[in-house]
């Protein structure tokens, strides 16, 4: 009895799992893995794109590799496997176009941002303008030559006179989030961020906001990378990502859109 019923439990077994196997083919498609190499400062936005997109295409996962908008642009360039790049700024997306990988048919400037000058909480009223960041023993930016955020940072620092006064006191970070952690956790006496990651921390007060003819426009270019092995997948993340659901969201986290 115990043989016959053994036998009928791996019967049962196999029965089943073939069942689950023809599922997953009637399933259609196998998933796919997209991998984005984003800004820094886009990552609380897309954590929700993301929820929002894999619930309508569950074909589709979406991995992201967030850093400085240079750095990701030195990796793609040098063969890292990448699906779509999203940048904070203009040049390092100029300088894959010219290398031919971006597909020319799938690119967009999505949305903008603007530059604050950030203390911590507890500071509040310390540094109130510009001009106050001479009262400042340590200022934080990105690193200028890879950071967009640094480099709009240091455009202001000099058209307001005051980067050789600024210079020695700075503080490099190697993307905009690392200057958001020095000012909230008091290692810096002031930092430049973006206003949307400002916005996502309740341990910074916002300064002020740098007006936009201190600096190049803040704007974040989207291209599917023409290496992509999954170019019509990847083509689809693009689509939503431009569509006026993902747009809204972007707002939510203080983005505006690009004109």
């Amino acid at each position: 009895m115990r043989s016959v019923r053994a036998v009928i439990i791996a019967m049962v077994l196999l029965v089943g799992l073939h069942g689950c196997d023809a599922g997953r083919s009637e399933g259609g498609k196998q998933p796919v893995e997209l991998t984005v190499s984003a800004a820094a400062s886009l990552q609380d936005a897309l954590k929700e794109v993301k929820t929002a997109f894999e619930h309508e295409h569950p074909n589709i996962r979406i991995h992201y590799n967030f850093g400085s908008s240079g750095a990701l642009q030195k990796q793609i360039a040098q063969g890292a496997p990448v699906d779509l790049f999203f940048s904070a700024a203009v040049l390092p997306f100029e300088e894959l176009k010219k290398e031919g990988l971006i597909d020319s048919t799938h690119e967009k400037t999505v949305v903008a941002n603007e530059l604050v000058l950030i203390v911590p909480k507890q500071e509040e009223g310390a540094i109130q303008s510009l001009d106050d960041i001479t009262r400042a023993k340590r200022v934080a930016i990105g690193i200028p030559e890879s950071v967009p955020a640094g480099i709009y940072a240091k455009q202001t620092l000099e058209r307001a006179g005051l980067w050789e006064n600024v210079e020695p006191r700075l503080v490099l970070a190697k993307d905009v989030r690392q200057v958001l952690t020095y000012v909230e956790t008091g290692n810096v006496d002031a930092g430049f961020v973006y206003r949307t990651d400002a916005l996502v921390s309740g341990n910074v007060h916002i300064a002020t906001a740098v007006p936009d003819e201190m600096h190049e426009p803040i704007v974040y270019p989207l291209g599917v990378v023409k290496t992509s092995e999954h170019l019509q997948e990847a083509r689809q993340f693009y689509a939503y990502l431009t569509s006026e659901q993902a747009l809204k969201q972007f707002e939510q986290y203080g983005f505006r859109r690009a004109h």
